[in-house]
């Protein structure tokens, strides 16, 4: 009978424990949010040697992983046989490593901004900055000319691609694409398309144009999917400022005006009826109230904080009323992790050390990774700062999103890339 209990109460620990393996199939998350349902339940990986289950090479760029099942995905940049440098969309097995297949993209004729661009501690060298999507036995890559490529979980392959700018008169941006592909439904959703095409869905499965809307133009930021008022939307960050577009249709639901220098690259934050944006280069930040009158929508300026709190390409997360992230621009290896009040604008603490590197939550326990390779635990709350643990774990220029899935915290920077056994 022991023996029976014994093994009833493994059975039932083991099924427990799989209800809280999530995977992070896009960059932002399942829920465009930079959260998981996943606990953190203990931050004593961080203190083991035995942690690491692997660490690998990822030779340039600032693509974080996309992880579904025992599948990670990212891209690099790579010579091909014509010694041409390319950018390669890859898959690693997350429990060696190692790399399942590679898928050879487009050629690098750029520089990025990620070269030795400006100040002290901002080299590492310059690479693909898109991160994949991942569903079921398909990946989305959204590259830096903006070819959409929808590739076979399986083995990498080519299902369908489609050359945005020749296809929808797009034109690319300075520094080229750095967005990632929202899969939002059964749509896999893009922009950079020129006048009547901004805005662009694809059936995720085919290729086939769903919609297209808009006259706008692209910026870095990765559009979030939301639902505010019960109405789910797709918010773009535009040169504009923000658009809310309807997912199913492409149609406009509202706009708000916000200024653009340079490059805008951190994505929106919603909170309930409130979306928080923010822009370096002197732009700085807003919030703003999103209205329903019957059918229609509006937006409406809440604060704006002129040349105040950057968020250069790290996007916050929000908690409780408050937004926790990297908020700084061109604080390299120094700039602050913050707790900010959101209706107010307030700083409530600000942790030095941090630079321009990016936070996820689970729980109520935030995941940073610095610009320098290290993973730090921290409570998100608002009455101090609190380090739970930190650790470095990875050397080169981080300038991407940790990811924990499925008991694992993945991290990468232009050099290398490293899992850790959380559990």
């Amino acid at each position: 009978m022991k023996r029976q209990a014994l093994v009833a109460f493994t059975a039932a620990f083991c099924w427990a424990c799989s209800l809280h393996a999530v995977d992070w199939n896009q960059y932002h998350g399942i829920q465009s949010d930079k959260k998981t349902t996943e606990a953190l339940t203990s931050t004593a990986f961080l203190g083991r040697a035995d942690s690491k289950k692997w660490k690998v090479s990822t030779p340039l760029g600032f693509s974080s992983f996309s992880v579904v099942g025992n599948r990670a995905y990212t891209m690099v940049a790579e010579e091909d046989e014509d010694g041409l440098m390319r950018e390669v969309c890859i898959a690693l097995d997350t429990d060696s490593g190692k790399r399942v297949w590679s898928s050879l993209l487009a050629v690098m004729d750029y520089k990025s901004g990620g070269g030795n661009a400006g100040a002290p501690g901002n080299n590492g060298g310059d690479g693909p900055r898109s991160t994949p999507a991942s569903y079921g036995d398909k990946v989305w890559v959204y590259d830096s000319d903006m070819n959409l490529h929808c590739l076979s979980a399986k083995d990498g392959k080519s299902i369908w691609s489609v050359k945005v700018l020749k296809a929808h008169d797009g034109k690319n941006i300075k520094w080229k694409n750095a967005s990632a592909p929202l899969i939002e439904g059964k749509l896999a959703i893009v922009y950079g398309g020129g006048k009547g095409q901004s805005f662009l869905a694809f059936d995720r499965d085919t290729g086939k144009l769903a919609w297209k809307s808009g006259d706008e133009t692209a910026t870095h930021a990765t559009p979030i999917a939301a639902t505010i008022h019960g109405v789910r939307q797709v918010i773009f960050f535009c040169t504009s400022g923000l658009v809310g577009i309807a997912p199913k249709t492409g149609d406009e639901l509202w706009r708000q005006k916000f200024p653009f220098k340079v490059s805008t690259a951190a994505a929106p934050v919603v909170a309930g009826d409130l979306v928080y944006c923010s822009a370096g280069y002197g732009v700085g930040s807003g919030l703003y109230r999103i209205s329903k009158n019957g059918s229609k929508m509006s937006s409406s300026e809440v604060w704006r904080k002129s040349n105040e709190m950057f968020n250069h390409w790290s996007t916050p997360i929000h908690h409780n009323g408050h937004l926790y992230g990297m908020f700084s621009f061109k604080k390299y290896g120094k700039g602050p992790l913050q707790c900010i009040e959101l209706e107010s604008g307030e700083v409530k603490w600000s942790q030095d050390g941090y630079g321009p590197g990016n936070v996820i939550l689970s729980g109520n326990k935030l995941i940073a990774l610095s610009d320098t390779g290290e993973v730090a635990v921290v409570e998100a709350s608002p009455s101090k700062y609190k380090e739970l643990g930190r650790k470095k774990v990875i050397s080169g220029k981080c300038w991407s999103t940790p990811v924990l899935s499925n008991g694992m915290v993945l991290a990468r920077s232009t050099k290398e890339a490293v899992c850790l056994q959380v559990e």
